[in-house]
């Protein structure tokens, strides 16, 4: 089972990578052991909101311009602002041909959270509205509206917290619910009613429409209606705006505890592009180990080809976090679990965290991760691995949440790592590559 490029991890960084190889005429195999952390998601790109000093970021590529000054671990400091900037362009004209078009403009835009915060992000889907800081505010009337049963989405407390925000001033705000048994026969007790539930019933024309007259006079003369992203994932975009035609209600889609339908709605259409392209998706498998020769990993080994390795000219690692299980922490270490790569972390278990549990800077051990160096390759047992590749939130020296920045370092390392194969691909098979210009339609390569 022989590729050119292997991907292991199917998130935001591995499909990227993916995607990237397999459009260039790489042969190219995807790895997923199950659902990636964008069903947890907002379904938004930060690219940078903050620096690692808490200094705040309007513009997240000046922001990079500083940043890669003053902080040679982040990811962004071995890529650099251009490259960034290259991989997001690429990223938001593929997400368009899928038919989720995301929208932003030069700086940070604000974009609400189920509790009712405004949150810096610099790419949104169409259903979420973008609230500027400077700008004047477009709508003076707010309704917030949600469903029953739905336990994720709780209009009071949402609508007590955006209340608070400077931006809201002079902004009438209020709170409505529809009964799902008022559109449609619910089967289940409440307590196991979750958004793809909801969404399952909205794709009936005729449940939407009632919802569509329950909504009008629920939320009266509202200017804009907030309401849970419960409208579907593959056409959830096409569902809220027939129910904007309904209505005459400009709708905001508000992401809530998972399943993230807003997140999921990104890796379907991340997954089907790759797949479009030719590339082969092995789905719900696991990297176990692989073999090296000094510096280049010869061969993987998965639980469903155990006995069947794996072998590529190039490999990719997107495998996440502590929380996807990329990074292991036991008592007295952290690890990479499946090639064992070096990692920067505190040896000290006192200095991973903070006592406060929630902290402007965030927790030390979210900048613990894979050590890697500006060409992307991952250190094992101090020497860089020269056909492996590491991206996402596995790699170290940054924090995605406090740093607002975990989309943008995904995209930028998973396209990065990609341009790298590519660039051995073609020097090593000439004979056999595809003008990347002619594929990227004009795009930089």
């Amino acid at each position: 089972m022989k590729y050119d490029s292997i991907i292991i991890g199917g998130g935001l960084a591995g499909l990227t990578c993916a995607i990237r190889c397999q459009q260039a005429g790489m042969k190219t195999a995807l790895i997923t052991q199950g659902q990636s952390a964008l069903h947890f998601s907002s379904g938004s790109i930060d690219v940078l909101s903050q620096l690692p000093d808490g200094t705040k970021v309007s513009d997240p590529f000046e922001g990079i311009q500083l940043l890669v000054k003053n902080d040679c671990h982040h990811p962004y400091s071995h890529l650099g602002s251009e490259k960034v900037q290259m991989s997001l362009s690429w990223f938001t004209s593929m997400m368009k041909e899928q038919g989720v078009p995301l929208l932003g403009g030069d700086n940070n835009h604000l974009r609400l959270t189920a509790m009712g915060t405004l949150r810096p992000t610099w790419l949104s889907q169409p259903s979420v509205t973008q609230w500027n800081e400077q700008g004047e505010q477009p709508y003076s009337k707010v309704a917030l509206v949600a469903i029953e049963g739905f336990r994720d989405f709780q209009p009071k407390i949402a609508a007590d917290n955006l209340g608070r925000h400077p931006l809201m001033k002079g902004v009438r705000i209020s709170t409505a619910s529809i009964a799902i048994s008022d559109i449609t026969k619910w089967q289940k007790r409440h307590c196991e009613m979750r958004s793809i539930d909801i969404a399952r019933q909205m794709k009936d024309e005729l449940v939407l429409q009632r919802f569509a007259r329950l909504l009008l006079q629920k939320a009266g003369d509202a200017e804009l209606v907030v309401l849970p992203s419960a409208f579907g994932n593959g056409d959830g975009l096409a569902t809220l705006r027939l129910l904007e035609g309904l209505t005459g209600y400009k709708i905001c889609e508000v992401a809530t505890m998972p399943p993230s339908l807003m997140g999921i709605r990104i890796e379907e259409s991340l997954r089907n592009a790759f797949q479009q392209f030719g590339g082969t998706l092995l789905a719900g498998d696991e990297v176990l180990w692989g073999e090296f020769d000094h510096n280049h990993l010869t061969r993987i080994y998965t639980r469903h080809h155990e006995d069947f390795p794996l072998t590529a000219n190039h490999y990719f690692l997107g495998t996440g976090s502590f929380f996807s299980k990329g990074l292991v922490a036991t008592k007295d270490m952290i690890s990479e679990p499946v090639f064992n790569l070096d990692i920067d972390a505190k040896a000290d278990r006192e200095e991973w965290l903070q006592k406060a549990f929630v902290t402007g800077s965030g927790q030390p051990f979210m900048r613990f991760g894979v050590k890697t160096n500006n060409k992307l390759n991952p250190w094992r047992n101090g020497t860089p691995v020269e056909n492996l590749y590491c991206g996402g939130a596995l790699m170290s020296g940054y924090d995605p949440i406090a740093d607002g920045c975990g989309g943008g370092v995904a995209i930028s390392t998973g396209f990065s790592a990609a341009e790298n194969m590519i660039e051995h691909y073609r020097q090593k098979e000439p004979s056999q590559q595809q003008d990347s210009a002619q594929v990227l339609q004009g795009e930089p390569a």
